[in-house]
């Protein structure tokens, strides 16, 4: 049997999947992004300097309600209760840039990996409009999974 896309019905379809005969099981996902800059505005960053305030510490907050927020950004998502979202922001001189992690977890018939892919995009995002004023050529990328636990389908990790 080939594999098929589970938000697709026989008739191809888009439809919520039903996940109610799944059994609760505690899964976890951590994916990444980055937002690469120049070296100054990274600068600005790490000093507290930007104009908007606190760049980390807001990305932090807006990658939170971020994933919070999954089933409502993202059609045919489950609304889950998080029990869960770390975000981790880190200093990349050699990008130059900043690194941002996110991990999620939740007890759950389905799986909590476009919540943490839904946090580090808008963590992101939240860097570069915070930073926009002085760096409009940030690029934001590399925004992956890099490891999922739990569930029907078992664990998995980047290679």
């Amino acid at each position: 049997m080939s594999p098929r896309l589970t938000h697709l019905d026989e008739t191809g379809s888009a439809h919520m999947v039903d996940v109610s005969a799944k059994d609760i099981t505690t899964r976890t996902a951590v994916a990444e992004g980055t937002v690469t800059m120049k070296a100054a505005t990274l600068e600005l960053i790490r000093t507290g300097s930007a104009a908007k305030g606190d760049v980390v510490a807001t990305a932090r907050i807006a990658g939170i309600m971020a994933a919070k927020k999954t089933h409502e950004l993202i059609p045919l998502c489950h609304p889950i209760m998080l029990s869960k979202v770390t975000i981790d922001i880190e200093f990349d001189t050699a990008l130059p840039g900043l690194r941002i992690r996110a991990t999620t977890k939740v007890a759950e018939r389905t799986g909590v990996e476009m919540e943490a892919l839904t946090a580090v995009s808008v963590a992101c995002l939240t860097i570069y409009d915070m930073a926009k004023a002085v760096d409009r050529g940030m690029t934001i990328g590399d925004i992956r999974l890099l490891e999922k636990t739990g569930g029907r389908s078992g664990d998995w990790k980047v290679d």
